[in-house]
């Protein structure tokens, strides 16, 4: 692909986005959420708040880590939201002889000695809408650290030229957490920036039946999957989570959560600014897929754990005593005292 063909294929991508767009409704959301729901079930059973979560990343602007064992379904839940999108997918195995170059692309030398040589880019399979990273840390430090100029920036940087990536672009990368031999443990800087941290979990025996018999026949079930949202329909989601309103008292709340993180003598690494952000856009998309225009405090203790856990460093000696991410960041949110007024007397 020529840097002119690129250009062409990157408008095209983003056209839906140029023109303004009247912002979607709450109850817009709700309607559209269903729809993705019911189009994912027919590939992956169970899974809500995971689906959920992710829907929460993608209106948000922001990516996901999906970390669980081996086998429950973490790149079909994956695959599954993004046909149910409809948007464009891009896929990456990590693995150590992973190169920087195959992900962001390189520029190989084309043409004849007759015709004349010159360089062609050849775009990776980071120029996409949903980029999924399977195993991660699988792949060199080196090979992670060219996906975060592309995750925090949107944009992509190679040999001196910078290439803008398509709207939306959304990260899922997947790991497993029990495993460590011949992995690379992600780097704060990498963990900070996904949004949120999603576990599918193991599912109960009725759902593990309904999975097995789903491969009764030679269909597969990511197959029946279709296309229920529109590039367009996206972009005025997203940009109806943004106007959410977040009470002034509900923003001092997030804020003390985090800071709160960064004050326990058992956490080596509490939140960032960026994970404020993170918590409070959460918070919008999340009561936007609710269908409400305005958070209320469960919606920020509701999100805390998937944006707040794998941001939070826990220092050895606690870790050696039964202290986990988890249990601290309860114990903050326990601590906060949740706004008295309800955001709901307001919205009427």
């Amino acid at each position: 692909m020529t840097d002119a063909e690129l250009s062409r294929a990157l408008s095209t991508a983003t056209s839906a986005t140029a023109a303004p767009l009247a912002p979607a409704t709450a109850a817009d959301a709700d309607r559209a959420f269903r729809a993705v729901r019911e189009s994912v079930a027919h590939a992956v059973v169970g899974a809500e708040e995971p689906l959920r979560l992710l829907a929460i990343a993608l209106l948000a602007d922001g990516h996901a880590l999906i970390e669980d064992v081996p086998g429950v379904g973490k790149t079909l839940l994956a695959r599954a939201f993004a046909r149910a999108l409809g948007l464009d997918f891009g896929r990456i195995q990590g693995t150590p002889d992973l190169l920087p170059s195959d992900v962001t692309g390189a520029s190989i030398l084309d043409g004849t000695p007759t015709t004349g040589m010159s360089l062609r880019f050849v775009a990776g399979p980071v120029f996409t809408n949903v980029l999924l990273v399977d195993e991660i840390n699988r792949a060199t430090p080196r090979t992670q650290s060219a996906l975060l100029e592309a995750m925090q920036e949107r944009q992509v940087s190679v040999e001196g030229v910078t290439r803008p990536l398509p709207d939306p672009f959304l990260v899922l990368a997947t790991q497993n957490p029990i495993e460590y031999e011949g992995t690379f443990a992600l780097p704060e800087a990498q963990l900070d920036r996904f949004m949120l941290r999603v576990r599918l979990g193991y599912p109960d025996a009725a759902a593990e039946r309904r999975i097995a018999r789903r491969y009764t026949t030679a269909i597969e079930p990511l197959a029946a999957v279709s296309s229920v949202l529109a590039r367009d329909r996206i972009a005025g989601l997203r940009e109806g989570a943004r106007l959410v309103r977040v009470a002034d008292e509900l923003t001092d709340y997030l804020v003390a959560i985090v800071a709160g993180t960064r004050e326990r003598p058992e956490v080596e690494l509490g939140g960032s600014p960026r994970a404020s952000v993170a918590l409070f856009r959460a918070a919008q998309a999340s009561a936007f897929l609710a269908g409400r225009d305005f958070v209320l405090p469960d919606d920020i203790r509701g999100i805390a754990r998937a944006v707040l856990g794998h941001r939070l460093r826990v220092d050895l000696d606690s870790s050696l005593h039964g202290a986990t991410a988890e249990r601290v960041l309860a114990d903050v949110i326990a601590a906060v005292p949740v706004p008295v007024d309800d955001p709901r007397d307001r919205a009427g």
